[in-house]
């Protein structure tokens, strides 16, 4: 199921779900004698990456309008009356500097970028120290796509070409920064808002990084027509880059994963879900609680292949901001927290 279907689909769910309410006689909230209505809003990424229809279907979940029936069992969705969205964005770096400003309720980011960002490092000025954890949610893996008829065979290969780092100010031109100098390679810097796809097709670049849940339909669709194909990021310079940002972890993109590709040894963080330590404790600790209730995670799944890894045992290890407490007292509950962590 491409990426771009996975957000249609969890688009037309949350549409269903709201008439639903509608047409059965809830007020979502409205009604003086229930529940407020509560708007929490989910900063994602563009429509063609996977933060986009996981955080569809996310929202589509844990909304809670009155008179929809499958909230009646206890704990499928969020507390009553709250009422989650999915809006795009420029990616991690702008999500969380939307999130800790207070422009936006909540969002997703990759575990380094939020790392700096609570660091004040890389491309933010200052900690963001109103930056709180409510779950880890998948692995990322770092991609490097090189134009296919290149002679780009690794990291080292990129000395002297074409190599766009992503957009300015965002924490993929800060990873991609990061990786050069772990693997000691000058490149000739290309920094743009541009497509990297479309790029790559133009012949103006012969590589980029990106990072994210495997697998990319757009990393997909320029490996299946022969326009690039992966490289490995691997050895020493691996070593190296991991002991630089703690975040990133050995990984493998497995074989099979993209058109024309065996596996390949690459790095990974985690992708999270972070709000601000202003969000009410019960309303976090409610949304977490229907995350990972065991009837979710079906439809959640089937959003992107990379959601399938979303679960309890992974939520609450080694995040890089505090967690919000609303998480925090769920995680202990469930016995995955110590009394006094969080």
């Amino acid at each position: 199921m491409s990426q771009r279907l996975a957000a249609l689909i969890a688009l037309l769910a949350f549409v269903v779900v709201v008439m639903g309410a509608l047409v059965t006689g809830g007020k979502l909230g409205l009604d003086d004698a229930g529940p407020t209505r509560i708007s929490f809003q989910i900063a994602t990424g563009s429509t063609e990456g996977v933060y986009f229809p996981v955080g569809q279907a996310l929202a589509g979940l844990i909304s809670h309008p009155l008179g929809v029936g499958r909230c009646d069992t206890a704990t499928v969705c969020g507390p009553a009356g709250v009422i989650l969205s999915a809006r795009t964005s420029q990616g991690a770096a702008d999500n969380l500097r939307a999130v800790n400003s207070g422009a936006v309720d909540s969002g997703f980011a990759d575990g380094d970028v939020i790392a700096a960002a609570v660091a004040g490092q890389g491309v933010f000025r200052r900690p963001a120290r109103h930056l709180r954890v409510i779950a880890a949610l998948f692995p990322e893996e770092a991609h490097l796509v090189v134009a296919a008829n290149s002679n780009i065979w690794s990291v080292e290969d990129l000395r002297g070409k074409r190599v766009l780092l992503g957009p300015p100010g965002s924490g993929g031109m800060v990873r991609s920064r990061a990786i050069l100098t772990a693997f000691r390679v000058r490149v000739r810097e290309i920094i743009s808002d541009d497509s990297a796809g479309q790029m790559m097709r133009e012949g103006k670049i012969d590589a980029y990084f990106t990072v994210a849940g495997v697998p990319l339909d757009s990393v997909k669709i320029l490996l299946a027509d022969h326009v690039a194909r992966l490289a490995p990021i691997d050895g020493e310079g691996r070593d190296r880059l991991i002991q630089m940002v703690p975040q990133l972890e050995h990984a493998t993109i497995p074989a099979g994963a993209y058109p024309h590709s065996g596996p390949v040894e690459t790095v990974a963080t985690r992708a999270y879900w972070v709000t601000r330590d202003g969000e009410g404790d019960s309303l976090v600790y409610g949304m977490t609680r229907a995350l990972f209730n065991p009837a979710n995670h079906g439809m959640l799944a089937q959003s992107h292949p990379s959601a399938r890894a979303i679960g309890l045992d992974s939520a609450a290890v080694n995040p890089p901001a505090p967690l919000h407490p609303g998480a925090a007292r769920f995680y202990r509950e469930k016995g995955m927290l110590s009394g006094d962590s969080g």
